[in-house]
């Protein structure tokens, strides 16, 4: 699956073959304009969008500002800390105009063909069931206009706050399917800065705490039947996404340049080992296995392209 957030990468899925977007992100639309854009520029936007995907799923993530996403024309407060303030699906419902807009041209979009929405930065599921509450009003107010309306409603939630890691039980009967955000994932895991290298590079992502959280999230997906996808930038790193792999996670979305390497790794592994290697490794008493390590040895010893 391709990550993006321009038109422009969209022709790229013939390209790389890939099975859809996985991750379209609508704020670049926000952050490269000079003044809010409007309802009619959204739909046009979002049309040609899934015009481009074709028959391919594109999953749509509703606005994600703030933290080190500046939209220069939407006033805010200076913030000590923004990557943890306000940001995302808190703004959203804050400013429900915005986000009411946003939704309504997504829905009016779609015209009779499936819709997935993506609902980031969800903190607690009271937040994401609030956002649900604006979709469906939006979607019946279309309804009463005689719009054309989605055939399919898919609705997601991010798992990027690690206060979610312990409402998975609450959320996922609610959520059509999840994401996992593994950027801010780890960033707040870590309370490491992704954009400060003086601290975020002293923390590997598929450390064993890292990656135990992830696959709390993957082991809870596979027991609800929710569809569960990675889209951080971890995907789209061979070493990463062996791992990723090995914890049960079979839906990757990455940039467009990262397809071909992770579908030729892929086509040439052989998973089931490793499966049982990491298992073991992460299991009670294995404290300090870098799994990094394990899984480079691997790589050597199936002679993987990584």
């Amino acid at each position: 699956l391709h990550n993006s957030g321009l038109v422009a990468d969209l022709p790229m899925l013939e390209d790389t073959g890939a099975v859809g977007v996985g991750l379209f992100r609508t704020e670049l639309q926000f952050m490269i304009a000079s003044r809010l854009p409007r309802l009619q520029e959204q739909v046009d936007l979002y049309s040609e969008a899934m015009r481009l995907a074709g028959d391919r799923p594109i999953v749509f993530r509703l606005l994600d500002i703030g933290g080190d996403k500046v939209v220069p024309y939407l006033r805010s407060m200076a913030e000590e800390n923004p990557a943890m303030g306000y940001r995302s699906i808190r703004l959203g419902l804050d400013r429900p105009g915005l986000l009411r807009t946003q939704v309504r041209a997504l829905l009016l979009a779609a015209r009779g063909r499936p819709l997935k929405i993506l609902v980031p930065m969800v903190t607690e599921t009271f937040e994401f069931q609030q956002t649900k509450l604006v979709i469906r009003r939006e979607l019946e107010r279309l309804k009463r206009s005689g719009e054309p309306l989605p055939v399919q409603l898919e609705l997601g939630a991010m798992v990027e706050v690690p206060s979610l890691l312990f409402e998975l039980d609450q959320l996922l009967p609610e959520a059509d399917f999840v994401s996992i955000g593994s950027n801010d994932l780890v960033q707040f895991l870590t309370a490491a800065d992704r954009a400060n290298p003086r601290v975020s590079a002293s923390y590997d992502p598929i450390a064993l705490p890292r990656l135990r959280a992830i696959k709390l999230v993957v082991d809870a997906a596979r027991r609800y039947g929710v569809p569960i996808t990675m889209c951080g930038e971890l995907a789209g790193r061979p070493i990463e996404a062996l791992a990723l792999m090995s914890i049960g996670m079979t839906r990757l979305s990455m940039g467009p340049a990262s397809i071909g390497p992770i579908k030729e790794l892929v086509l040439n592994l052989e998973l089931e080992p490793i499966k049982r290697s990491v298992a073991a490794a992460m299991s009670d008493g294995s404290e300090g296995v870098p799994i990094r390590g394990l899984l480079e040895d691997w790589v050597d010893r199936q002679n993987l392209p990584v």
